[in-house]
């Protein structure tokens, strides 16, 4: 250290020093955060689902508007060929090709990156969970996440509201026949500081009254909730049905906790022409908002045209699910460093 330096200064330049090494989360949490893992580890041994790892760097990545991967650089030794790659977003393209060649059901945990993602609940690297069930409904899926739940992590059983109820239960409005402009109406009266020039599509204005007023009367609530059957727009890899009222709906949920978002689940989509179709309109929106256009997966595709088997998907953010189970504030409390 510059001998220079006076001695106060010394010591609140050593104190940081020391701080800056030390892990975000103390021993004891990361101790039981180690027994959670192998706790779910054998929650799926019991349930004949078997662990699988696969790549984090990919040629492709998730074509998703509202998600941005990190991407680096692959240069063949002896070359001065740069080749994009892609960390990953979740390990779903490659579990489905798992899938496709006949591996039954299957989960897994690992490391998934997003970039600029950070804050209490948000961060550019994180934990998850992956799980896909072979031959399982959507509904039988949510069984089994309320039951993981229940037995790894004692949360209390989980209630389950579709997302036209959930807009009914808060604000009295059918979701599925309110006009674009009737909604965009409704956010401009209830939430304030929003710039008079805002533009977006029904989806859009749709996810600012989930974020700004369900979300934190969900939290109020304090009670878990499965969400599901939500706009056919919102499909992302999901099937599309009808729900009991005719509309047009995505066969997926969204479950909360307090308010936070933890899990998102899918009847798996099978076809892979309509996916194709799904991940070319995505680029279409991100060449409108001045987002790069990110290659299709082919092998993806290709494995779903030979077959992907009647699946039904879900995952959860385990960093999150940990840090609510252990009543932490933020995410970097059962991380052992934070970014």
């Amino acid at each position: 250290m510059d001998p220079h330096v006076r001695e106060d200064d010394r010591v609140k330049i050593m104190s940081l020093e020391e701080q800056s090494w030390q892990p975000t989360a103390t021993i004891e949490t990361l101790k039981r955060r180690a027994q959670y893992l192998a706790d779910v580890r054998l929650f799926f041994a019991e349930r004949d689902v078997w662990e699988v790892e696969t790549p984090i760097l990919s040629q492709a990545a998730p074509t998703a508007p509202y998600l941005d991967s990190f991407t680096t650089h692959y240069t063949p030794i002896g070359t001065e060929t740069k080749q994009t790659v892609y960390l990953q977003t979740s390990p779903e393209f490659s579990m489905k090709r798992l899938l496709a060649a006949d591996s039954g059901s299957i989960y897994q945990i690992t490391k998934v990156f997003r970039n600029g993602e950070q804050g209490r609940l948000h961060s550019p690297e994180f934990t998850m969970l992956e799980w896909y069930r072979t031959a399982f409904t959507l509904n039988q899926l949510m069984d089994e996440v309320n039951v993981l739940l229940q037995r790894v992590f004692h949360f209390q059983p989980i209630c389950r509201l579709s997302y036209r109820g959930v807009f009914e239960f808060f604000f009295k409005i059918n979701v599925f026949t309110c006009s674009d402009n009737e909604i965009k109406q409704y956010v401009l009266q209830r939430i304030q500081g929003l710039p008079n020039d805002l533009e977006l599509d029904r989806d859009g204005w749709l996810e600012l009254l989930m974020s700004y007023i369900i979300e934190p009367r969900l939290a109020a609530m304090n009670m878990p909730l499965f969400i599901y059957d939500f706009p056919a727009s919102q499909a992302q890899l999901a099937k599309i049905k009808q729900d009991n009222n005719g509309y047009d709906v995505a066969d997926r949920f969204e479950l909360y906790i307090n308010g936070v978002e933890l899990a998102n689940g899918y009847n798996e989509l099978q076809d892979a022409n309509e996916l194709r179709q799904r991940f070319e309109s995505d680029n279409t929106q991100r060449q409108q908002q001045n987002k790069a256009v990110i290659p299709l997966d082919e092998n993806l595709l290709a494995a779903m045209k030979y077959g992907l088997p009647e699946c039904s998907g879900v995952a959860i953010g385990l960093d999150r699910l940990i840090m609510l189970v252990m009543d932490k504030l933020v995410l970097s409390e059962v991380q052992s460093f934070n970014f």
